[in-house]
């Protein structure tokens, strides 16, 4: 059983290497962004190649990291997590010293796969780790701690940018790391899956594992999931000036190998995706608000950073800066949305938090040339905020809720992984419907007019949301399991969530 105590010496190493290792992947995810105009401009690379430098990362982050918790529960949390931290580190160094385009997309690939064996096991680790009484605050001080870096990614990303330069955005993850590795190697104690059982001839109070756990390991179902993505996101970004064969042929391949999928989850024993899961009406209705809501969050978080340097002409400090209060706002106040959806039911913010978010995004039609911070973009950056503040907890207490409570973790996994796969196809198919050409982000006058219409479809996918969640989310039973995560600061997918069953901690094992 864990032992380790939050205040103990032990317990506060343990919780700075995994805030360490989790704010690199969070620092990522919200830094990049603000760096794609000056990567286009240095690397001489048109639209597709910025699309790609965020999508080759969310591909292998979305198609893998339900895969990465059961890696964790087999060969060691421990272990899986320092492999993840290094990966993604010297993932990271390639990003920063890359000479092209395809160098720098590769590069952002293997980041990915780092970056979905190090976001579950620093959380599997603090589960397996703090004794029980103590778990819940140390997920609260980890999650808060990274929503942090969540918060500080933009601002120390354009400060970056504008000043030693976009390949520090990378390499600043590799002191990091340098940090992370021996204090994990030294502090943090190795777990798995394995059951445990104490046997009086090791000693008092000891206790030895026995076998090793029967943990599935779906790796025909992880590579048809992230092909399947890869080739729709592909004939996505390459439908505009690519060969009509040659993007047909992706499409169909695509949507043949997301079938196959489908096929494989079902007949397999051991499913990473086990699709009986969504058996239950609420889980199935929950994931599709999801998918709606963290499509329009990557699509505007992909299009406004673009917007506000190439249209407003802004620094990217100042763009990074600008989108910083809906970080804020959700570090501040996720917990008390939590608490207030936990009195009135989920259905009420699922509704109300979506309108919201499409009421900022309609107020992001006014962010244009010569726009105003104050009276322009706050306005609409403050009700976004609100907006998602109202739905991102209720959200991942409805989802944990609508299945067994022995199944939770791999439910956040499956929510946490549909909205990384949601993000990953509006960056692709965005630019598609509006009509942004390759070029578009070189001319302030085309980008406005696109951006526009970008936002316009941003908020209709939100209205579905919403009209799907005031058609569907039902208070759950009084006794469904909580979140132990209150506090979150990502803005491009839900908090993940471990999965507790007869004293076994794992995430997304199926």
């Amino acid at each position: 059983m864990p032992d380790v105590r939050l205040a103990s010496p032990r317990g506060r190493w343990i919780l700075l290497t995994t805030v360490l290792g989790s704010s690199m992947a969070m620092l990522d995810s919200t830094v990049v962004n603000v760096a794609l105009p000056r990567i286009g401009r240095d690397l001489d690379a048109d639209l597709a190649v910025l699309q790609w430098t965020v999508n080759a990362y969310l591909l292998t982050l979305a198609g893998l990291i339900l895969l990465g918790g059961s890696l964790g529960d087999h060969y060691g949390r421990r272990k899986v997590f320092v492999i993840g931290v290094v990966w993604f580190a010297a993932a990271s160094l390639l990003c920063g010293l890359a000479p092209n385009a395809g160098v720098l997309i590769a590069a952002r690939a293997l980041q990915g796969v780092g970056g979905a064996l190090l976001t579950p096991g620093s959380l599997a680790l603090i589960q397996a780790s703090f004794h029980h009484d103590d778990r819940g605050r140390a997920v609260g001080l980890w999650s808060g701690f990274g929503g942090i870096g969540a918060a500080v990614g933009p601002f120390l990303g354009g400060w970056l940018v504008d000043g030693p330069g976009w390949r520090w955005v990378f390499l600043l993850n590799v002191p990091l790391a340098v940090v992370c590795v021996p204090v994990a190697l030294r502090h943090v104690p190795e777990s798995d899956g394995r059951p445990v059982r104490a046997d009086a001839a090791a000693g008092a109070g000891k206790a030895r594992p026995h076998g090793r756990p029967h943990v599935p390991f779906d790796v025909l179902g992880a590579f048809l999931g992230a092909l399947a993505l890869a080739l729709v996101t592909y004939a996505l970004i390459e439908a505009p000036g690519g060969s009509t064969g040659v993007v047909s042929v992706a499409a169909v391949a695509g949507l043949a190998a997301g079938a196959a999928f489908v096929v494989v989850e079902r007949r397999s024993a051991d499913p990473m995706l086990p699709l009986d899961i969504f058996g239950s009406r609420q889980f199935t209705a929950v994931n599709l608000v999801t998918l709606c809501v963290y499509a329009a969050f990557g699509g505007f978080f992909f299009l406004s950073a673009v917007q506000l340097q190439v249209v407003v002409g802004w620094s990217a400090l100042g763009a990074g800066t600008a989108l910083l209060p809906t970080t804020v706002l959700m570090l501040l106040l996720s917990a008390r949305s939590g608490e207030l959806a936990e009195h009135i039911g989920p259905r009420i913010p699922l509704t109300v938090g979506p309108l919201l978010c499409a009421a900022g995004m309609l107020l992001m039609l006014r962010v244009g040339p010569g726009a105003s911070y104050a009276a322009d973009v706050l306005p609409a950056v403050l009700v976004l905020g609100c907006g998602m503040v109202t739905l991102v907890a209720p959200l991942t207490a409805t989802v944990l809720a609508s299945v067994d409570v022995s199944r939770a973790g791999v439910a956040s996994g499956v929510n946490n992984a549909a909205a990384r796969a949601a993000g990953l196809v509006a960056v692709a198919a965005l630019p598609l419907l509006t009509g942004m050409s390759a070029e578009a982000y070189r001319s302030a006058t085309a980008f406005d007019e696109a951006f526009g219409r970008a936002m316009v479809l941003c908020t209709a996918v939100l209205v579905v949301g919403a009209v799907l969640a005031f058609a569907t989310v039902r208070r759950p039973a009084p006794d469904c399991r909580r979140p132990e995560c209150r506090t979150h600061g990502s803005v491009l997918a839900p908090p993940l969530e471990g999965e507790r069953t007869k004293g076994r901690l794992t995430l997304g094992d199926g």
